[in-house]
């Protein structure tokens, strides 16, 4: 008798255990969709945070300080000024002479053996060689033919007037601003490179090409 008990038991239990097995997976099923959609919402959402958030944001900050870095200041300095010349120069030269002159004897000047034309009343001498005096103050024209040494120095005061423009290329890498700029470019260098391995599409998370 208890026997026949026991079994309608299991008969009357046994179709409740069945449904509540299946009800427990059937709503593991749908949770486990659920999650899965929600994933992927949220992979959607983490593509559209690096695209228009994180990596114009992070890749932009990158770039700039990598250009910053790189960059040169480029300008064109006015100078409109007067510099004063205060100076000396030597000046060394022969000066060449040659040319025609009067002199003017200071004394009586002997002249021997010269040749002599005189023609005066009934007196008339041609070619006759004599000695004479050319008396002081007479004047004579000499031909001069000669080199003369120049040296002396020529002081040189000027005040010149400067009006340039003056080209001016200055790399920032060769200033005190290339430390501040390659500490920015370590900083936010790590977080690049972590942006860009992450898919940034549906495509790219499934090939890995981007």
């Amino acid at each position: 008798m208890q026997t026949i008990q026991r079994e309608l038991r299991k008969r009357e239990t046994a179709p409740l255990t069945g449904n509540v097995w299946r009800g427990v997976i059937l709503f593991s099923f749908a949770m486990n969709i659920i999650l899965l959609l929600a994933l992927l919402v949220a992979l959607g959402f983490i593509f559209q945070i690096k695209n228009q958030i994180a990596q114009p944001l992070i890749g932009g900050l990158h770039s700039s300080f990598v250009e910053m870095n790189q960059a040169s200041i480029q300008t064109t300095i006015g100078v409109n000024d007067t510099i004063t010349v205060n100076d000396t120069i030597p000046v060394v030269f022969d000066l060449p002479l040659n040319q025609v002159t009067n002199v003017v004897t200071t004394e009586p000047v002997a002249i021997q053996g010269a040749t002599v034309n005189l023609v005066s009343g009934g007196l008339t001498l041609r070619d006759a060689t004599a000695n004479i005096v050319l008396p002081a103050g007479t004047t004579l024209p000499v031909q001069l033919s000669l080199t003369v040494p120049v040296s002396q120095t020529v002081p040189v005061v000027l005040k010149v007037p400067v009006a340039l423009k003056v080209p001016v290329d200055i790399p920032l890498n060769k200033t005190q601003l290339e430390p501040p700029f390659a500490r920015l470019v370590n900083i936010v260098q790590p977080y690049n490179d972590m942006l860009n391995g992450v898919p940034s599409s549906w495509g790219e998370l499934f090939t890995g090409q981007k």
